[in-house]
């Protein structure tokens, strides 16, 4: 659908053709074939449309209608524009229509709606700064029927849902699908609002309508109507912005952590409360631990919140989306089978570390989704060898290695918003718990966790940034590693045999990539030894005879690797 002023017709008309125009074509890391069009691209991509302008804070008023499941809305965009910018591009998914564009003046501001883009032409309107220099903002007008989720949160959208008591219970689950599927945005990571949002949710009086970071305010709205004003003073993905309407209640606490006081809320259905205040006694324990291993809660201005949700979960920055139904496991399941994953709840602890790497740290590209996804997967070994013991956390790591695919790369196609494969969560926990034992060493290991949260806290951040800084402060060039786990599919086999004599170990890599080395650390009956592994036969002498039966089932636990024992040649 076309929208433009009148005045524009023929610079808009020349300026449909040039982007229709404009070359879709990118390196592809993966070696499935796909064919990318150019809206994967706008949609993916750093585009002239969104360089020069930064996004600082939008503000945001939803008024859904629960009946029609509609939505009309109200998005203020500040920005700070570093270069002159004539376009710009601001994401809206149909059927989603944006009604007007106005300039900070109020003035109208030109625009033309195409598929999964708005293209804004503002130059001459915006001449004149009001709010400060290089300041600029933008309000867009907007209504429709959004998305509604399927598959919560996978296949996502809006859900909409009664409880238990047919009353209304709604929330939304975003991520993959993306911000513009309910609310006009720059829909890309890279660019986290510096300064948050602010969220207005216009509801009937009888419900509560639960969002991000702090209540400001609860005001009538006139008509049996109320609007729920909340804020995020810290930047936050815009995927991360959450709607969640029912009749909850709430109840607080506090947790003194590693900066102070940090207050944590808890909002459920009414009928919940007593469930949830036995239930929610683990969440203590659980940010503990992250705090101790990834350094402090990295939004204590917002404090930290559970929701109860009609869905499983997902990682809204402080404000959790949490349907595991208060029990343990996932859905009351151990992914790993071992057991030891029934001993807490999956949602608190693996959504809960998204807070550190996915909110924390972002991924600038989709791409690069792993390293929101794998260590918050590690997150759970790290749980798990807290409550139980490291050989607990070892056994849990590897039960969930059974889950790996090994179908595609797990980083995916840069530039056309596209994931890489779902071992991003399995497969890419299993590669950080072997880089922790190839570092052999957990004061350093825990170091370099807390340095990501520390030097890239509140950013956005590449594949090659995380890569370089673990193998920069492990002294430990991790860089053939990560190729292998994150850009190959083949699992390095490691074949090996013990002399007659048992007193010597011969190794060799198999199935690696080209220039793979990765030593085995290991203590079998309480001697360390330390395994220098090429891709040609070498060899090393065993500190006692006790290491030949221990060898191999404490190496798989340790390392994603295949053993594979060959006839002795010695």
């Amino acid at each position: 659908m076309f929208r433009y002023l009148p005045a524009m017709k023929h610079y808009l008309s020349f300026f449909i053709i040039s982007i229709f125009s404009f070359h879709s074509s990118n390196a592809q890391l993966l070696k499935e074939k796909k064919i990318f069009t150019k809206y994967d691209t706008l949609r993916g991509s750093i585009t002239k449309y969104r360089q020069g302008w930064d996004v600082l804070k939008y503000d945001i008023t939803f008024q859904p209608n629960i009946a029609n499941h509609s939505l009309v809305g109200k998005v203020i965009m500040t920005w700070f524009e570093s270069v002159s910018v004539k376009t710009m591009q601001i994401d809206l998914q149909q059927p989603l229509i944006m009604d007007s564009v106005l300039d900070q003046n109020n003035n109208k501001v030109a625009y033309i709606q195409e598929n999964n883009v708005c293209f804004i032409f503002h130059r001459d309107s915006l001449a004149i700064y009001k709010i400060a220099p290089g300041i600029r903002q933008l309000t867009f007008f907007y209504h429709g029927v959004p998305f509604s989720a399927k598959n919560p949160p996978w296949d996502g959208g809006i859900v909409w849902k009664e409880d238990l008591l047919g009353r209304p219970f709604i929330a939304t689950a975003f991520q993959g699908i993306g911000t513009s599927a309910w609310w006009p945005c720059k829909d890309h990571q890279s660019d986290k609002p510096d300064s948050g949002v602010v969220v207005n949710i216009v509801v009937a009086d009888t419900l509560s309508a639960i969002s991000n970071g702090r209540l400001i305010e609860v005001a009538p709205f006139g008509n049996g109507l109320k609007k729920w004003k909340w804020e995020v003073t810290n930047p936050i993905n815009t995927y991360n912005v959450t709607m969640n309407i029912g009749k909850y209640v709430n109840w607080n606490d506090t947790l003194n952590g590693e900066n102070g006081v940090l207050d944590l809320q808890y909002w459920v259905l009414n009928y919940n409360l007593d469930t949830s205040k036995k239930h929610f006694v683990q969440v203590k324990p659980i940010i503990r631990n992250q705090e101790f291993w990834f350094g402090k809660y990295p939004f204590y201005e917002d404090g930290y919140k559970l929701i109860e949700t009609p869905f499983l979960g997902l990682e809204h920055q402080s404000g959790i989306a949490y349907g595991n139904k208060f029990q343990n496991g996932y859905n009351g399941k151990d992914l790993s089978k071992t057991g030891w994953g029934l001993l807490w709840d999956f949602i608190i602890e693996h959504e809960g570390a998204h807070e550190w790497f996915g909110n924390n740290i972002t991924s600038k590209d989709i791409a690069d989704m792993w390293i929101h996804e794998g260590f918050a997967n590690y997150s759970e070994t790290l749980f798990t060898s807290f409550l139980s013991g490291s050989l607990a956390g070892d056994e849990y790591c590897f039960g969930i290695r059974k889950r790996i695919k090994n179908d595609r790369s797990i980083i995916g196609n840069y530039g056309v918003n596209k994931e890489g494969s779902i071992d991003m969560y399995y497969k890419a926990g299993n590669m950080i718990h072997l880089i922790r034992n190839t570092i052999n060493n957990d004061s350093i290991f825990r170091n370099i966790l807390r340095g990501l949260n520390k030097t890239f806290y509140h950013q956005t951040v590449s594949t090659k940034q995380i890569e370089s800084y673990i193998s920069k402060n492990s002294g430990i060039d991790f860089s053939k590693i990560f190729d292998q786990y994150l850009r190959a599919t083949q699992v390095p086999v490691l074949e090996y045999y013990i002399s007659k004599n048992n007193k010597k170990l011969f190794t060799r890599w198999q199935n690696v990539v080209n220039g793979f080395r990765m030593p085995l650390n290991l203590i079998i009956n309480g001697s360390r030894i330390s395994i220098p592994i090429q891709q040609s036969w070498s060899e090393i002498t065993l500190p006692n005879t006790d290491i030949k039966d221990a060898f191999a089932p404490l190496v798989e636990k340790r390392y994603y690797i295949e053993l594979k024992q060959v006839k002795a040649k010695h």
